[in-house]
């Protein structure tokens, strides 16, 4: 599910069906106000859908075997764009002036104004599955795995693509980390959560270590990757990371630092994500 300017994407990964609908109507698709629009791709294969504000659409192509590139589509499914240069395809990101960039084995590629420009890695295996955008930002914060043959590679380098230049920046961590620890601040900062507890903050613009707060123990990924690991979340300038073994929740002010708030919750966190919006107090 991918959710961009008031749009839900959905792919359906054994059939390859792709619905998009307003995300407020997403509770009933056969609302006539829902927008409803469905395709369905070529073949079925792990893949993702991200429609833009103007109706364009980013879709990825592949097979049950492998995945090969994306398509672009017009807001009445018209071909506007295709690559079969994108090897194991894989996550996207929207960065600022409706920008995607979509991840490859080598590297990625970037869509602007329904045009595609391949980026390559600087290693001739340079995978980049993971990216986290921020529409303020048009730069992409991407993981940077370089080892084909490893059974789970924890990399200690994070990729910055400029969106507007299609250059790629490797960044050198203190620390490795997973594919639940990129995050982006509410001014674009870009935020990767380590494996020495600490939550790391860059400077997408440069590719400098800002600073690297503590907040949890050490850990390691682990091998099985449904099992839990701490994990980030941002929303409204709060980096909020998991610590499994306590079953605790912080909450992180990006802009200071600070650990501002620390709940126990009853059951081992795992996956996170959240909402925002008004919270009314009620009593009883």
């Amino acid at each position: 599910m991918v959710v961009h300017d008031g749009r839900t994407a959905l792919f359906d990964d054994g059939t390859g069906h792709v619905a998009v609908l307003d995300s407020a109507h997403v509770a009933d698709p056969t609302d006539p106000h829902a927008d409803l629009r469905e395709l369905t791709t070529p073949h079925a294969h792990h893949g993702v859908a991200v429609e833009l504000a103007d109706g364009t659409l980013v879709v990825t192509e592949g097979t049950h075997d492998a995945r090969t590139g994306i398509r672009v589509l017009d807001a009445d499914d018209h071909v506007l764009a295709t690559s079969e240069a994108c090897p194991g395809v894989h996550g996207e990101s929207v960065a600022a002036a409706d920008v995607v960039v979509i991840g490859c084995e080598d590297g990625a590629l970037v869509v602007t104004d329904a045009q595609i420009t391949k980026v390559s890695s600087p290693d001739p295996y340079g995978r980049i599955g993971n990216q986290a955008g921020s529409e303020l930002s048009p730069i992409i914060l991407g993981d940077y795995k370089s080892d084909p043959q490893a059974d789970l590679e924890r990399p200690r380098r994070v990729s910055l693509i400029d969106t507007r230049t299609a250059a790629l920046t490797l960044v050198d961590l203190p620390a490795s980390y997973s594919f639940r620890s990129l995050g982006r601040g509410e001014s674009g900062e870009a935020l990767v959560l380590g494996t020495d507890g600490s939550l790391h903050v860059i400077d997408p613009a440069t590719g400098a270590l800002v600073r690297s707060v503590p907040v949890v123990g050490a850990w390691e990924e682990p091998l099985v990757w449904q099992e839990p690991r701490p994990t980030l979340f941002v929303m409204d300038g709060t980096a909020y990371v998991t610590e499994p073994s306590t079953s605790t929740l912080y909450a992180v002010d990006i802009q200071t630092g600070e650990i501002w708030n620390q709940v126990r919750l009853p059951q081992v966190p795992n996956e996170l994500n959240g909402v925002g919006g008004d919270v009314a107090d009620h009593e009883g």
